[in-house]
């Protein structure tokens, strides 16, 4: 009976004379929203943004296609009036899209969906309503989808982030002005002279020796994406991607690193002005709440839809003005550099393993030019300076493409390129502390840090495993393994 129902309803709507221009509206946009937040959540996760959505998506769709459909009555538009809701659905619906998958305008990919709504208007009107049934098939299967997300976010856990100890209250005995560069997958130097790198970079290794750095070889990250890694190393634990399918978006990441975790409470509770300092505003792109006191980028510079990565800007004139405000109080400065970066993330995207590595050695290149001259701006303003340059991962060079790493190696070279990352530190008149050796990966390089400011020692016996790990789907069960141990042994254990 229920069914019979439903099929005499979708039977009138199908066949009535009224063309239902809200309803047309609300169905070109809908699923977009819902296929958009499906597949980006961790980007979009704000108040605003939904706002945005529905504004843009749904709203001005209602008013355009209200206002046309009233103007079609008119006697001189009534020949177009069986056309106009049929071609404003199918381009809305396709254009919006478009802009799911593609941020900007894409001109030829706009004019095929422009053709392809004046053919379905000219020879498929008569089945527009269909098309409105079926686009709200598509929100139904969209909301079924997106649910599952929603609740994975609500039922999110904070207790990974709670501290073995009192460091949340660390007091620094030395306070120097500390600059933590964050160079994109800039590989460590000594898997740069082997494997799969093999690369000649003795000519920035020099200027960081004439520069008082030290160099800490067989560094690497625990985690192989910015920011998974960059989430554990301002807290200073091990999330484990929090049971995540993508290694690319950790749950709440950008919160973690922008609004609050433990590194920046510990700074400002020592009474350091905060800096955050980025080339693009990939870390800002869900509007989080600004932990930091500056930053370089405001959210009326940034997009509601994009990857952060169209709207560049220099380091260096942002880094000059606020090295000369507040002269006198002690600065911490995080500084995003997306230089040298990885290798293509998609197969489509690759030009090959040879190809891709070609590519990222030039990108470390431009990386050195722009570590030089960062580096060349602190010192000549700053003699005591502390300067951390620490990658957020590896290159991923030997790969083809990045998402090759999903898929089991064990393959030793492959698996450093992942994780081996740089870690060069100017220490204050060029002091390392003599616990130094105990730099192994990037969860601990803060909790070493504020052992060495607070000269308390206490803090080095709740130092995290030095673990590396990996989100796999191919060639063993999906999950979270580990792939090397504390001592950089390769392994696979699941977590």
């Amino acid at each position: 009976m229920a069914t019979n129902k439903r099929q005499n309803f979708l039977g009138k709507f199908i066949a009535d004379n009224k063309q239902y221009p809200i309803l047309a509206a609300i169905a070109a946009g809908s699923y977009p929203i819902l296929f958009y937040y499906s597949n980006n959540y961790t980007l979009i996760n704000t108040w605003s943004h939904l706002a945005y959505f529905v504004f843009v998506f749904l709203l001005i769709p209602i008013v355009v296609f209200v206002i046309a459909h009233r103007l079609s009555k008119l006697p001189l538009f009534s020949k177009w009036r069986n056309y106009v809701l049929p071609f404003l659905n199918i381009f809305v619906f396709l254009f919006l899209l478009k802009v799911c998958l593609y941020a900007g305008i894409q001109k030829k990919i706009s004019l095929g969906i422009l053709i392809i709504a004046v053919l379905f208007a000219l020879f498929l009107y008569k089945h527009f309503k269909k098309l409105i049934v079926i686009q709200l098939i598509l929100v139904i299967i969209g909301v079924f989808t997106l649910v599952p997300i929603i609740i994975k976010q609500l039922n999110y856990s904070k207790e990974w982030m709670k501290q073995p100890d009192d460091i949340e209250q660390v007091v620094f005995k030395k306070k120097p002005n500390v600059y933590f560069i964050q160079p994109d997958g800039y590989t460590n130097f000594s898997e740069l002279k082997k494997g799969v790198y093999n690369i000649d970079n003795i000519d920035f290794e020099n200027f960081l020796k004439k520069n008082n750095f030290k160099n800490y070889d067989n560094f690497r990250s625990n985690y192989a994406s910015t920011l998974s890694s960059n989430s554990s190393t301002f807290m200073m634990k091990h999330h484990h991607y929090n049971r995540g399918s993508n290694f690319n978006e950790a749950l709440h990441a950008r919160n973690i690193i922008i609004s609050k975790n433990t590194v920046l409470d510990v700074f400002k509770k020592n009474n350091y002005k905060t800096y955050f300092i980025t080339e693009m505003p990939y870390l800002l792109l869900n509007r989080p709440k600004l932990g930091y006191d500056k930053c370089n980028f405001s959210y009326s510079d940034i997009s509601y839809i994009g990857s952060g990565f169209n709207n560049l800007r220099e380091i260096k004139p942002y880094l000059v003005k606020y090295l000369n405000e507040d002269i006198g109080k002690p600065k911490f400065f995080f500084i995003e550099m997306f230089n040298p970066g990885h290798i293509q993330n998609k197969k489509r995207n690759s030009e090959g393993l040879e190809k891709e590595k070609e590519k990222w050695t030039n990108s470390l290149m431009r990386a050195n030019s722009k570590l030089k001259e960062i580096v060349s701006v602190i010192t000549e303003s700053d003699d005591n300076a502390l300067i951390i340059i620490m990658a957020d991962h590896g290159g991923f060079v030997g790969f083809s493409y990045a998402e090759q790493v999903y898929i089991k190696t064990q393959d030793r070279k492959k698996i450093y390129s992942m994780f081996s990352s740089i870690l060069t530190i100017r220490w204050p008149k060029g002091l390392a502390p003599e616990f130094d050796n105990k730099f192994k990966s990037s969860v601990n390089v803060f909790r070493i840090l504020f052992s060495y400011l607070s000269e308390e020692m206490s803090y080095l016996s709740n130092l995290q495993p030095d673990d590396s790990y990996m989100i796999i789907y191919k060639g063993a069960p999906k999950g979270i393994y580990q792939y090397i141990d504390g001592d950089g042994k390769i392994t696979f254990k699941k977590h």
